[in-house]
């Protein structure tokens, strides 16, 4: 049997705290001390975007230790600054990329359901 994953990580509160981390974290490549409560695995980033610019960011999302939110897993997801002067076309354009990107979520929210099934990992 394989051990789980486990990641350290520096908080201001607690000093150094130990928790699994689930096969679909993309790591914590540059920690910096918070608050336990804080601490979040993240799944790697799913860009949506429209003429190269980007418009949402999907990624898994898990506070184990949380205390005001859920402690589940979830999909994070992140509205950009996207602006931008359009003319028919292009408008048609950008709707074109928000139906691709509403399918993108839609498979997304498919894994998500895939991890949740599975439980724990």
């Amino acid at each position: 049997m394989t051990e789980p994953r486990t990641v350290t990580l520096p908080t201001d509160d607690h000093g150094d705290v130990t928790l699994p981390e689930p096969a679909w974290c993309a790591g914590h490549p540059d920690p910096h001390p918070e608050y336990r409560t804080d601490l979040t695995h993240y799944g790697p980033e799913h860009r949506l975007t429209f003429n190269g610019q980007q418009l949402y960011t999907l990624m898994l999302s898990q506070s184990p230790l949380a205390e005001r939110t859920s402690r589940e897993v979830c999909a994070y997801v992140e509205q950009s600054g996207y602006a931008g002067s359009l003319d028919p076309v292009g408008l048609y354009d950008l709707a074109a990329a928000l139906d691709g990107a509403a399918d993108q979520m839609r498979a997304f929210a498919d894994q998500l359901a895939a991890v949740l099934a599975r439980g724990a990992e």
